[in-house]
């Protein structure tokens, strides 16, 4: 897994001082840091990315890093930025520090963006203190949204946080659907936090199936379906979503809870599956003739084997992606195409 990319900017030569020497702490401590300084400085501090101004720096990198530590004012950083948001699913964490180093800042996404484990590496660095506004973190309440992306859980709409993350805060029980235990497991620090139904909303519900939904229910969907698909050359994008959508409606079961899309390794890289991989976000998965040869199916094909060299692609590369022996989803077909799915473990969460 790559390191977090953090750009670490100052403008003055106190603050270069500082910022290079929380750039090699973080290089230590799993960050890959940049030192970005003022282009007046480039003869006092060596190799560093060199700005004219500051907020012509963060717009112009403010995406291309996953963090940006800010060794100036608050109010500074909060109007350069400001501009530069666009949602809490997706903006970049931002820090500030003053340049004494003696606070470090969570200033953007906290949770999700890893600003404060970035602040607090920062603080743990100069021997500051790390603040931390996040009213969750306060009170000692998790934060949903980081419990779903730690376990692998895809939240279906974010607007619905707000609403349970004010219930933890406030001390109300939050109401939780979790039938398979995909979440419950990791609530034990959380005791006095949850309270388990089947029925009343607003409620945070955990299934991959699709089932009764309230309107103002948060609903996180587990990634463990593995979908695998078989193609014909020149197949279309057009035929295999509706193939997929078409199949998944029919079993009950959601989108949301695709963990990745499994193929043999001669399909692997049709236009139309690349395609639909790209725009869903699902890893693509190839497996090799000789792995999918391996794979007792309940549907192999003789017309398979005679053209492509092994008896089953479908079933077989569902049954392989998620290391089980059992199909949710039995082998469909379209005119071009067949897709079967398996039920398996949660792949590991992308942090």
């Amino acid at each position: 897994m790559p390191l977090p990319t953090v750009a670490v900017y100052a403008l003055t030569r106190q603050g270069a001082a500082l910022a290079r020497r929380l750039a090699r702490s973080l290089a230590e401590d799993g960050y890959a840091p940049t030192l970005a300084l003022p282009q007046r400085l480039a003869d006092e501090f060596g190799p560093a990315l060199y700005f004219e101004t500051l907020g012509r720096a963060l717009a112009w990198h403010f995406e291309a890093f996953s963090g940006h530590v800010v060794v100036a004012a608050t109010g500074l950083t909060v109007r350069l930025i400001a501009p530069l948001l666009r949602s809490k699913t997706s903006d970049p964490a931002v820090v500030v520090l003053p340049q004494d180093g003696r606070f470090a800042i969570s200033l953007l996404s906290g949770h999700l963006g890893g600003g404060n484990q970035l602040a607090e590496a920062a603080a743990r660095a100069l021997g500051g203190q790390a603040v931390i506004s996040t009213a969750t973190d306060l009170e000692d309440q998790p934060a949903l949204e980081m419990l779903a992306r730690d376990h692998n859980l895809a939240v279906e709409d974010f607007s619905r946080l707000a609403y349970f993350s004010r219930c933890l805060v406030e001390g109300d029980k939050v109401r939780l659907s979790d039938p398979e235990g995909f979440l419950t497991p990791h609530l034990a620090p959380w005791p006095d936090s949850f309270e388990f139904t089947d029925g009343s909303s607003p409620r945070v519900v955990v299934d991959y199936r699709l089932g009764p939904i309230g309107s103002l229910d948060l609903v996180l969907r587990p990634r463990v379906l593995f979908l695998g698909l078989g193609c014909h050359r020149g197949v279309g994008q057009a035929e295999l979503e509706e193939l997929i959508t078409r199949e998944l409606a029919r079993h009950r079961l959601a989108r949301g809870a695709v963990a990745a899309l499994a193929t043999v390794e001669t399909r692997a890289g049709e236009p139309a599956l690349v395609k639909l991989c790209q725009e869903n976000n699902w890893p693509l998965l190839p497996f090799t003739k000789a792995e999918l040869g391996r794979v007792n199916t309940p549907n192999p094909s003789e017309t398979v084997n005679k053209n492509i060299g092994v008896a089953s692609v479908c079933e077989a590369a569902a049954l392989l992606a998620a290391r089980t022996d059992r199909l949710i989803i039995s082998k469909v077909k379209s005119p071009k195409a067949t897709l079967a799915a398996a039920l398996g473990e949660p792949p590991p969460a992308v942090t």
